[in-house]
């Protein structure tokens, strides 16, 4: 058994075609299958339900497949380790982050790079469940999420960062409460932006309207965080969200009013990674940093 072999069948399971699996791992269509076929006769199971096209893997080749990750983890994990060993000052992290945190991103990068000067990072956005799957499978090393949502059982290690709180901004076009205050009914009230509801801010947010027993005018919703940005700023809407993900004030725009509201919800937002004995010296280290960062007093009123 090779190693190439259990990277084509990963291949195959991410792209569900031969051809393609076999362009991304610079082989030959015919070179791919004869691995595949190989594998399957070592192992003496089926791996792979097919004809002449790709029709998904067999109970037992996604037990394989299951395996296959865990070992091209574990040797991308002992590679790492012995490049640390040369050179301290490098390496890669690959992280998956919820949309309202990307701006908390370039922050918490700055840290890592202090303590690793030379890190190479890979940053994809992802929902909060796809974050728990994608650590769960071994193709991410961080998460950036709701530390609410990440179940008490899993195998997981969570470090808290910092508690969002929830604000109504808007451009100065939309008039909003000259105190800086403002309750879910005058919200309310608005015409405004919203984040789509299957996404765990939204829920919250629906959460306060529901307790102050009104119905918000929603006139656009997205999970597009910069489309959301862009409609405030042009005073189409006023939006709510955690002031984590407020949008990037320039010398080129209106500074956006920005009202507190009461009462807001605070959950608390931090880094996960899957709780692993033999975790390598940089995830140690940069999991390090995670523990020493005090984000409270930056993001709140």
């Amino acid at each position: 058994m090779f190693l190439r072999q259990l990277s084509y069948l990963i291949a195959l399971d991410q792209h569900r075609h031969f051809s393609r699996a076999a362009q991304a791992c610079g082989v030959s269509q015919p070179a791919l299958s004869s691995a595949i076929r190989q594998l399957e006769n070592e192992l003496g199971i089926t791996i792979i339900n097919r004809n002449r096209r790709f029709f998904g893997l067999t109970e037992e080749g996604q037990r394989v497949l299951i395996w296959a990750r865990q070992t091209l983890a574990d040797l991308d994990s002992l590679r790492q380790e012995a490049a640390f060993a040369q050179d301290v000052a490098g390496g890669f992290v690959s992280i998956g982050v919820m949309p309202q945190g990307v701006q908390v991103v370039p922050l918490l990068l700055e840290h890592f790079r202090s303590a690793v000067p030379a890190l190479r990072v890979e940053v994809t956005v992802y929902p909060n469940a796809e974050i728990l799957h994608q650590l769960r499978e071994q193709r991410i090393h961080l998460g950036l999420m709701y530390l609410e949502q990440v179940p008490r059982d899993g195998p997981f290690e969570v470090q808290r960062l910092y508690a969002e709180h929830y604000v109504l901004i808007a451009a100065p076009s939309i008039p909003l409460p000259a105190e800086h205050r403002c309750g879910w009914a005058q919200a309310a009230s608005l015409p405004l932006g919203l984040l789509n509801r299957n996404m765990h801010s939204r829920q919250l947010v629906d959460d306060c309207f529901a307790q102050a027993g009104v119905v918000p005018q929603v006139m656009l919703e997205t999970n597009v965080l910069e489309l959301l940005h862009a409609e405030i700023m042009a005073g189409k809407v006023a939006g709510i969200m955690p002031i984590s993900a407020l949008p990037e004030r320039t010398g080129l725009m209106e500074p956006l009013q920005v009202c507190r509201l009461d009462p807001s919800p605070a959950p608390d937002v931090g880094m996960l990674r899957l709780n692993q004995p033999n975790a390598t010296a940089l995830l140690t280290r940069l999991w390090h940093v995670t523990t020493t960062l005090e984000l409270d007093s930056i993001y709140t009123v």
